[in-house]
């Protein structure tokens, strides 16, 4: 297998470290990488919640049919502050490409395989992660121009403007923009309840949110994204998997995600509104705190993906995305299998 970045991808040396794993060989185990970073939380501290397991992220694409063009983009999870990524090994149809979105640099993985007979297309990544208990991220004190105006922008289900403001009528927002995001998550988490049982939920649809006053972590962290960036408090979503507790190893069923909101010279603080809801005794926890079981595979929203695919941008970036002939492979046809192993 030949791994391959696209012309003008971005590079970091994650993206490398990545590439050298990786491009051993097909299927099989390439050797460790000896030099890891430290375990810290963005202070140094060294003394934090961590999670060390292998993760799995496997599907079938099914019902295939024959001479068949086929193309499958996914999401590639990678080291950032709060995590250590390494690829173990990869099991993947076709020549494998690597690529990067233009606004969130998201790391997506594509394949695209002309189909020989009938039949399932199975691939699968498997890592190795480190995964520690996430607070305030410094790492970035100061905002650029365009990252500005990236996570202050509306999306396509993400308004800046309407209904999300009616919460927002009667209360008098702090000029702190920490106290102001603690009264956001306060509002959200009050206006909302974690239900699943209405048509429409998981969309990330901030104005449906706002009417419905339910739904799952898409539907809670897209109305408190919309509230902040309506208040020129710069917001991010961020998506990925969660790490079952409890049990040493398992079937992982679902996404999970969760946002961040900056302010200058603190950095971008994280809240974890819907697991909030869940577990009212640890509200106060997920307002600038993230438990270590969860891994991250990428962010942002409306993301446009590399290749360019047939049928716009995504609304967001979890599950593999499959055009088959040119058209979007129902999602009943692809068969996710992600599961989980605790290393430590």
């Amino acid at each position: 297998m030949k791994f391959e970045l696209s012309a003008g991808c971005c590079v970091c040396l994650a993206s490398i470290a990545l590439l050298t794993v990786v491009g051993c060989n097909e299927g099989g185990t390439p050797p460790s990488v000896t030099s890891q970073p430290e375990v810290s939380d963005s202070s140094g501290n060294l003394d934090v919640e961590s999670r060390q397991f292998e993760f799995e992220y496997a599907a079938e694409i099914q019902g295939v049919p024959k001479d068949a063009s086929v193309r499958i983009w996914f999401p590639v999870a990678e080291s950032n502050p709060q995590q250590t990524v390494e690829m173990l090994s990869s099991d993947v149809p076709g020549e494998l490409t690597l690529h990067r979105d233009a606004n969130y640099q998201n790391q997506i993985g594509f394949v695209e395989q002309q189909m020989d007979g009938d039949g399932n297309i199975p691939f699968g990544i498997k890592y190795k992660i480190n995964r520690i208990e996430a607070g305030t991220d410094g790492s970035e004190l100061s905002l650029n121009p365009k990252e500005k105006g990236l996570f202050l922008s509306a999306n396509a289900m993400v308004p800046v403007e309407g209904k999300p403001l009616t919460l927002l009528a009667d209360k008098q927002l702090p000029e702190d923009p920490v106290d102001a995001g603690l009264l956001l998550y306060d509002t959200v988490e009050s206006h909302m309840t974690y239900d699943k049982s209405k048509p429409g939920y998981g969309k990330g649809d901030a104005v449906w949110a706002c009417d419905s006053q339910t739904g799952n972590c898409t539907d809670f962290h897209s109305l408190f994204i919309s509230l902040a960036r309506s208040q020129q408090i710069p917001a991010k979503f961020e998506i990925g998997f969660p790490i079952p507790t409890g049990q040493q190893n398992g079937k992982v069923g679902g996404y999970h995600c969760w946002a961040w909101f900056h302010a200058d010279g603190v950095g971008w603080t994280p809240v974890d509104i819907s697991e909030a809801d869940k577990n009212p005794s640890m509200k106060d926890y997920y307002f600038g705190k993230l438990s270590a079981d969860r891994v991250t595979f990428s962010k942002g929203r409306d993301i446009e993906l590399v290749p360019k695919s047939e049928h716009g941008p995504l609304n967001y970036f979890v599950y593999p995305y499959v055009e088959v002939d040119g058209e979007p492979w129902p999602k009943e046809k692809i068969k996710l299998n992600f599961s989980f192993q605790e290393t430590q």
